[in-house]
């Protein structure tokens, strides 16, 4: 993930010395993975790498190659020059070592992870000038095609989206009218803060594990209310709220992904979103702001996004908070005539309920192709505000629990 955050934007080119093949490769010949869980990092990788491509990035992949022989030349030769003796250690002779290993995890690595929008390029390394020369013409050619290349044409990656011929979908089929009494909800309140409180001071979590917590829901469903309960409960150096709003100049020129990465929590810590990485598949798609193939493919995109969040040893936690449209209604005017509170409502809030239906749609949409085993979707009933919030923090408690057990079964 460190290395996600170094991706160049839109104009600009990056250059990796090593990049995220270098620890597979190392661990491998290491030791330490088997083949088969090499084989799905690089599967990982390879639906990475076509997803940099489909954000319009230029993807060259280079592997310079040296025999044994000139690999032991090259650093004798560097031994005898003193102003290039340093560069030389014993670690180095002990790479070489394990050269013949090299080659076939190499070879393998490769072969598997050579896509068409994504090829290895294979230089002889032994002539400097002949590996300078040919890299420079290559990624010249390269992007002379790209920048004379008319707008390519992206076909979705995602089955057609299939509508229900009952007219029911996993929203109409919720219980809105839940409610909870306000002493259940002051005891229940109390008792999931204080269980949450103990959870993240846990050194099984502090340790190993991140927390990320990501709050979606229909206008005025009470997100930022839900948030405040579960803040309350840590300690304020703990956790960062994350909102997101419409992308800044300089997150349009990154992958989409790339604003989401750089606010990931760091082991030990808690990151909440109020709102998230699911906008692509929720306004953006029902605006019309970014295009068909782009939102379809950002499903699978997003899904790969969170198991390789999880497999880093995060705990990954979703809630959609929805309310009925009248309940929503209610709370707008609500808005409008509450001088403190006035600032929530905007003219946005009111065109988007007008689209009420499109986002509903979209939103089953969401929920069926990002459902995962990994990080799946807790759909809340958030008409009463106190079921709302005793719902969500008993789920992130449950969750949270659950996820710290498996980790260290795993």
């Amino acid at each position: 993930m460190a290395l996600l955050a170094c991706l160049a934007a839109q104009g600009q080119s990056g250059d990796f010395a090593g990049s995220w093949y270098s620890q597979p490769i190392a661990d491998r010949i290491a030791g330490t993975m088997r083949r088969p869980d090499m084989d799905e990092q690089l599967d990982d990788i390879n639906r990475f790498e076509a997803m940099l491509v489909n954000e319009g990035a230029l993807v060259l992949k280079f592997w310079f190659h040296l025999s044994k022989d000139g690999q032991k030349t090259r650093l004798k030769a560097l031994e005898k020059d003193p102003r290039t003796a340093w560069r030389v250690t014993k670690q180095s002779y002990e790479r070489l070592k394990t050269y013949d290993k090299l080659q076939e995890v190499a070879g393998h690595v490769l072969r598997v992870s050579n896509t068409a929008h994504a090829p290895w390029i294979i230089v002889e390394g032994t002539d400097d000038e002949y590996r300078s020369l040919t890299v420079g013409r290559i990624v010249l050619d390269a992007m002379r095609k790209r920048v004379a290349q008319e707008k390519r044409q992206f076909v979705p990656v995602a089955p057609p989206l299939i509508h229900a011929i009952d007219q029911k979908n996993v929203l109409s089929e919720l219980d809105l009218t839940q409610k909870l009494a306000k002493k259940d909800y002051e005891r229940d309140l109390a008792k999931y803060q204080g269980r949450l409180s103990e959870l993240v001071r846990d050194p099984r979590f502090v340790e190993k594990h991140s927390l990320v917590l990501v709050f979606e829901g229909s206008d005025a469903a009470g997100k930022g209310g839900s948030i405040r309960r579960i803040g309350a409960s840590m300690d304020a150096r703990q956790y960062q709220v994350v909102p997101i709003a419409a992308p800044t100049e300089e997150e349009r020129a990154q992958p989409y992904l790339w604003r989401f990465w750089r606010h990931l929590p760091r082991t030990g810590r808690v990151g909440i979103f109020d709102r998230s990485w699911y906008g692509r598949v929720l306004v953006e798609r029902v605006e019309g702001f970014c295009a068909e193939a782009d939102w379809l493919r950002a499903y699978a995109e997003i899904n790969d996004f969170e198991h390789q969040l999880v497999n880093a040893g995060a705990v990954v936690i979703k809630f959609w908070l929805q309310i009925s449209a009248d309940e929503q209604l209610r709370r707008f005017k609500e808005r409008e005539a509450t001088e403190f509170k006035r600032f929530k409502i905007t003219d946005e809030d009111w065109r988007n309920r007008e689209k009420w239906d499109e986002y509903v749609s979209a939103v089953c949409d969401m929920v069926d192709r990002t459902s995962t085993g990994l990080a799946p979707w807790t759909l809340v009933e958030a008409n009463d505000k106190n079921f709302a919030r005793v719902k969500i923090l008993k789920t992130v408690c449950e969750r949270f629990e659950a996820a710290l057990k498996y980790f260290t079964w795993k």
